[in-house]
């Protein structure tokens, strides 16, 4: 198994972690949102404030063009990085629509910063965003 395909179900894997069982959109866009503040946070002193809203713009892009069933429902999000108006999208959303498109932009979000700067960078500033959440669950899993 690739790196790349071993860190994006890294990334599917701490998404549902984040989500939990029955999760409604709302709860789905406050997780994708969540983990796109904590990507903005790890990334912006390395490649600046601009850097990240770069990335996040191409990612929204390639996810809305590519993938037809994404297409309609996010054109109305703004090209800048406006979170806010990107979770009132998601929360609108079907719980399978909505988590499919968090799965999608987060997993692009990381190939595309991997194309720039390597994938064993990538993987170091980003080890944070996902590691907590999956630490959680194994340490909850073995708890008596």
């Amino acid at each position: 198994m690739s790196t790349l395909s071993e860190e994006s179900s890294q990334i599917v894997a701490s998404l549902a972690h984040l989500v939990g069982s029955n999760a409604d959109a709302e709860r789905i866009a406050q997780a994708i949102i969540s983990t796109l503040q904590d990507m903005d946070e790890a990334l912006t002193p390395i490649i600046g404030q601009q850097g990240v809203a770069a990335l996040y713009r191409r990612s929204l892009h390639l996810c809305t063009s590519t993938n037809p069933r994404l297409a309609n429902t996010f054109d109305r999000v703004q090209p800048g990085m406006d979170l806010t108006a990107l979770k009132s999208v998601i929360a609108e959303q079907s719980e399978t629509d909505a988590l499919f498109f968090g799965e999608v932009l987060l997993t692009t979000f990381y190939e595309l910063l991997t194309t720039l700067i390597g994938p064993s960078l990538t993987a170091r500033l980003l080890r944070g965003v996902w590691k907590p959440s999956l630490s959680d669950t194994l340490s909850q899993e073995t708890s008596p």
